[in-house]
């Protein structure tokens, strides 16, 4: 099968394009779906330059967001038959243990990401076990259906499950314009939230208040917590922080007493100086995320099909041009997703 492999740890320079590699088999209780679109994600950048803990074995296929078309069931599957349009739940578990079965499978001992340790979607097919396939919404594309497992789930666990989201709450958005950005700003105005945004140039700004952004601000060019509390003397209820070294200081600062910040993301690095008495003195929470529990990307998908939130694809590249594609995201070019389509 075509598929874009990852043979060694480091630049871009390491994806390489093959029309050979093996077409995986599912088993008994597995789902072969042939793939029609993939959205990246910087994880998939952190797998490349083995900047993770967790290295997987190469040569490795990358691609956590995947959807396509059901091409083969294992003899035990039941909910989905071939010819199916489907997207990809990308977290798997073992479905079995205390975790799995409270739906707390993102705490799964043996829990892995599609494209972390596990082969993804960077190819035209990917195997999956039959709990992680999900009807794919009818009125969206393979390339829009692609945009949204992975962000959307991570913020909706940020925000609905670890924020404790209400209607009118006050919610901060580093990064606004990337796709876990453009996730949390959508989530955060279905519960009719103040959304303050950042985001890097006038367009993306632009975007991200069309997005429903209540405020957006330059992060290169304000004093965003000046800024933020000259509107909130107090403080916000909520802050969302996936850029991790550069802004974690910043973000308890923007919190008002009680106030929680969820973060996922380390993109400026992973080391962070704070002074803990403000933490005590205030009340603030700091909630760890790590993707989501898959059953809420059923509410997800089914809101997607409603049109209550709204995919948002920057750019799609052809497969063969993968590498491209990672340079595109890794230059912050981008507002949403950047996909590959898989012919």
């Amino acid at each position: 099968m075509k598929a874009v492999i990852l043979t060694g740890f480091g630049g871009v320079e390491n994806l390489k394009y093959v029309e050979d590699f093996p077409k995986p088999e599912p088993k008994e209780n597995e789902v072969l779906v042939r793939v029609k679109a993939v959205a990246l994600n910087h994880l998939d950048i952190w797998v490349r330059m083995g900047a993770l803990p967790v290295k997987p074995e190469l040569p490795h296929i990358l691609g956590s967001d995947v959807s396509g078309v059901v091409e083969k069931v294992g003899s035990l599957v039941k909910t989905v038959k071939e010819g199916d349009e489907v997207v990809i739940a990308p977290g798997l578990s073992c479905g079995v243990c205390w975790d799995c079965q409270r739906g707390k499978d993102n705490h799964c001992k043996d829990y892995d990401i599609l494209g972390l340790k596990s082969k993804g979607g960077y190819a035209q097919y990917v195997v999956v076990p039959e709990r992680n396939v999900i009807k794919k919404p009818k009125n969206l594309s393979f390339e829009e259906a692609s945009s949204y497992p992975l962000t959307f789930l991570t913020v909706w666990n940020a925000l609905v499950d670890k924020g404790g989201i209400k209607p009118y709450s006050r919610v901060f958005i580093w990064g606004g314009a990337s796709g876990v950005g453009v996730a949390a700003i959508q989530v955060a105005k279905s519960f009719n939230a103040f959304v303050i945004a950042t985001a890097g140039n006038k367009e993306k700004m632009k975007r991200c208040k069309e997005l429903g952004a209540d405020m957006v601000l330059n992060h290169y060019e304000e004093d965003v917590v000046k800024r933020v509390r000259e509107v909130f003397k107090e403080g916000v209820d909520i802050v969302v922080d996936h850029v991790g070294e550069a802004t974690f200081p910043k973000s308890i600062q923007l919190l008002r007493k009680g106030g929680r910040l969820v973060f996922f993301g380390t993109t400026t690095g992973s080391r962070a100086e704070i002074d803990i008495r403000y933490l005590f003195v205030r009340e603030i929470e700091i909630l760890g995320v790590y993707m989501g529990s898959r059953a809420n990307l059923f509410k997800i998908t089914e809101l997607f099909e409603r049109g209550v939130y709204k995919p948002v694809v920057d750019k799609v590249f052809p497969l063969k041009e993968a590498p491209e594609a990672h340079r595109y995201l890794e230059e912050s070019r981008h507002f949403g997703k950047v996909v590959l389509r898989v012919d």
